[in-house]
């Protein structure tokens, strides 16, 4: 099989630590000769990874340190054989707490100012689950298996979960569970406390406090019972708690039955560790994450779940952010080259009755809400202000397209007059038609980008990268989290 090879990277900027991974992404045309040319990443390769970087904080912890932290990366990219300029897709992720601190955002975007056309952005909990699960293998093994693989990725702060069934996605939930959540000296003395447990500490009588000296029994008793409240909540069959204080955020109302568990982060790379049996063994790292490595495993046994090994552990979200995230749209786009790459599009949806687009009536309904509902998402001076996903146009014919263009753009004119590009998902082949439609009832006012075989859902967000080859796009669907107020 032909095909071509780009070099892409991935950065995950977690609460414990900080990850690099250069790999090559070998993509070809998978369509055959009778159907419209479809392209794919056909082969993955890691060919350089880092060693685990703790990531630097300054001042009361509550920002990332950007000059210690950029000196790292390119040092990597060095020893990586990497120039920067050769790279061609790839993601900037903060993750876990690291997303919290104050100067997050602004590092992201210089990141990826100095990275090449990269996707950028802060995770929510379900993309981090996401990527962490497609990483480790368990979105491999539920391809493989009939039952519902749970992938559990722990780092410094949070634990994302993940369920996977068949190759699909069931949902995501995280809790706020973590190595670094609690920390110590090696003589037991508390140092940090992190405020998104201190409720659940609070709920259970713990009084923790900074200096305190706690013996190996009562952090053991404390992280014990902050897994067994996770496998509990995990394992219960009933409705997701709104006043659960060990939960962050969920898609779930009620988690389906887990047959398999594998867990990932940085908390399953210290599995391979013996498991601590004093305070000095505990603190080796300065927090809890050994002894929660270990009880995170007897709690699950204690559920009679099995425990399947992940096949990455401490790099699996940043493998699933560099490699696994990235489609290739092309064979029939529109794409007005000069805007790209974009990024962070958020997904609205259109979704059409493939039985009622030749009722003119019923499409300027259906695009005329979903115009109206978006309206109210937005800032009025943002020029990129989503993506429209089109759902429900099948086998239809020109004269029936061409009124879906006249619609589309006339309400998009109408209710965001003051953008200049209109960007469309479509869920057909008829990415190009469209677009070159769109061009003509825009009379070339706005740029027209119009892709397709990329699947998106409400809530997700898109980057597009710069051509390929002068008929492709790589794009990047992100999926983040609605977080419980």
């Amino acid at each position: 099989m032909e095909g071509k090879t780009i070099i892409s990277v991935g950065i995950d900027i977690g609460t414990s630590t900080t990850k690099f991974v250069v790999s090559h992404l070998k993509y070809a045309k998978v369509s055959n000769h009778f159907s419209l040319p479809r392209y794919e990443i056909v082969e993955r390769n890691i060919v350089y990874e880092s060693p685990m970087y703790s990531t630097p904080l300054k001042g009361k912890r509550d920002e990332i340190d950007l000059e210690t932290l950029v000196g790292w990366l390119e040092d990597q990219y060095q020893k990586a054989g990497v120039d920067i300029r050769d790279v061609k897709s790839g993601a900037v992720i903060i993750t876990g707490e690291t997303a919290t601190k104050k100067n997050a955002e602004s590092i992201l975007h210089y990141l990826a100012e100095k990275s090449g056309d990269f996707v950028v952005a802060i995770a929510g909990a379900s993309l981090e689950a996401l990527l962490a699960g497609k990483g480790s293998g368990a979105f491999s093994r539920s391809k493989e298996v009939k039952g519902i693989i749970a992938n559990i990725d722990i780092g410094g702060g949070t634990a994302n979960v993940v369920l996977f069934q068949r190759g699909k996605v069931l949902g995501t939930i995280t809790y706020h569970v973590g190595g670094r959540l609690i920390e110590l000296s090696q003589n037991g003395e508390i140092t940090f406390i992190s405020p998104s447990i201190q409720s659940w500490l609070d709920s259970k009588n713990y009084q923790l406090y900074i200096n305190k000296k706690i013996s190996f029994t009562e952090i053991q008793q404390i992280v014990q019972q902050m897994c067994n409240d996770m496998l509990d909540s995990l394992t219960s069959q009933q409705p997701i708690r709104s006043d659960d204080s060990l939960i962050h955020s969920t898609s779930f109302q009620v988690i389906p039955p887990i047959d398999e568990v594998m867990i990932s982060g940085g908390i399953g790379r210290l599995l391979e560790e013996e498991a601590p049996k004093t305070i000095y063994d505990t603190a080796i790292y300065g927090d809890v994450g050994p002894l929660l490595a270990h009880e995170v495993v007897k709690a699950i046994e204690k559920c009679s779940l099995k425990l399947i090994k992940a096949t990455q552990t401490s790099r699996a979200t940043v493998i699933g952010a560099g490699m696994q995230s990235t489609e290739i749209s092309g064979a029939t786009i529109h794409v007005a080259s000069s805007r790209l790459p974009i990024r962070n599009l958020p997904i609205m949806m259109i979704e059409l009755d493939h039985h009622q687009i030749n009722n003119r009536d019923y499409v300027y309904k259906q695009i005329k809400q979903a115009m109206m509902d978006w309206k109210q998402y937005i800032q009025e001076d943002q020029e990129l202000p989503f993506a429209i996903c089109m759902k429900g146009i099948f086998h239809c014919s020109y004269s029936v397209l061409k009124e879906i263009a006249k619609i589309l753009f006339l309400l998009y004119e109408k209710h965001f007059p003051n953008h200049s590009i209109i960007v469309v998902i479509c869920e057909d082949d008829i990415a190009k038609a469209l677009g070159q439609l769109l061009v003509l009832q825009s009379k070339n006012k706005v740029d027209i980008i119009s892709i397709d075989q990329v699947i998106v859902e409400q809530g997700d967000y898109i980057d597009i990268g710069e051509t390929i080859n002068q008929s492709m796009v790589p794009v990047v669907v992100k999926t983040l989290a609605f977080t419980k107020s």
